[in-house]
């Protein structure tokens, strides 16, 4: 009974996820080794479905007011957390580029995913507190969701190799720019540095900008696609900690793999289409369960990940 007391409410959730954020800050500061990325990576998977797993058995504790039975509920929670998780590999894969075309250190990327993370927690937290009220006073909102992930999908699967545009002349860039004085140099985790004239900016503070907009646009379509799984807040927000957790582990597990993955985009969006039709189908004889969304989420990533992995080793056949 004391877990079901722990982690009931949000209030419950909100401990939960500053005692998590904290340990996942302070035991993997710094840049980490393969061996270690891979361990957290792991732990961090495993207590995702721990969590599963108290949601089965404390559910009407946890929130006593929902209409989901307990199995009903932990079915959404993992289904919607594995769709966010999927959908933040392709952040990492985002992140990636950034840092290589702004020519990061090695030593500054554990910041930046730190400030990364944290602001992506504080923004879909936000945008989760304000869509689920949202969605249960206008139904029809799901509808304009299930749209726009249709639309977002069929983008991604037309235009999966644009990622290789210049994120060096973004909006993001250029406001900085505009408004200070830029430094061409790092100076360790410094956003700022003072000389004789005055403060300048860093290149630190271009690329934390440049995360903090792509954090806004991933967010713009991974919580409508959450909110496709269940709307209840409660799973959604939880479904977001626990995908976004871990997942500075989980790039420096990536690392230089991420551009092996090469039907990451395909994979990613079909599974957003898939999302979208299943929330212009919600209310009709032809809804789809979250049970057979959960099937078809783990299938897509199996298909896709196999399918990557098979062609990787086709073009390494071909150079020998």
């Amino acid at each position: 009974m004391f877990l079901s007391e722990l982690f009931s409410g949000y209030q419950g959730l909100v401990f939960l996820t500053l005692l998590m954020l904290g340990i996942d800050l302070l035991l993997t500061r710094g840049r980490i080794s393969f061996r270690s990325a891979a361990a957290w990576s792991v732990f961090w998977f495993s207590l995702a479905f721990l969590f599963a797993g108290a949601i089965y058995l404390f559910w009407p504790e946890m929130s006593p007011t929902s209409p989901l039975s307990s199995s009903e509920a932990s079915t959404a929670f993992i289904t919607g957390y594995l769709l966010e998780k999927s959908l933040s590999v392709d952040n990492l894969f985002v992140f990636a580029l950034i840092f290589a075309q702004f020519n990061v250190p090695d030593k500054n990327v554990p910041r930046i995913l730190m400030l990364g993370i944290v602001g992506a927690l504080v923004l879909r937290g936000i945008m989760i507190s304000v869509g689920a009220p949202l969605i249960a006073q206008f139904h029809m909102i799901l509808y304009l969701f299930g749209f726009f992930l249709i639309w977002t999908g069929v983008q991604m699967w037309r235009q999966h190799d644009q990622e290789s545009s210049s994120f060096s002349d973004s909006f993001a860039v250029r406001l900085v720019k505009k408004f200070m004085r830029f430094s061409p140099d790092y100076h360790g985790n410094k956003l700022f540095i003072r000389d004789n004239i005055g403060i300048l900016a860093t290149p630190m503070l271009v690329v934390v900008t440049v995360i903090a907009m792509t954090d806004v646009m991933f967010a713009l379509d991974s919580i409508p696609a959450i909110f496709a799984v269940t709307q209840e807040a409660y799973l959604v927000l939880a479904a977001n900690v626990f995908a976004l957790l871990g997942l500075r582990s989980l790039y420096f597990v990536l690392g230089g793999m991420l551009s092996k993955f090469a039907y990451l985009h395909h994979t990613l969006a079909f599974m957003l289409c898939f999302i979208g039709t299943k929330m212009l189908l919600i209310d009709t004889p032809f809804a789809i369960a979250t049970s057979v969304s959960l099937g078809v989420i783990l299938a897509s990533l199996a298909v896709g990940i196999g399918a990557s992995i098979w062609k990787q080793h086709q073009l390494e056949k071909t150079t020998l």
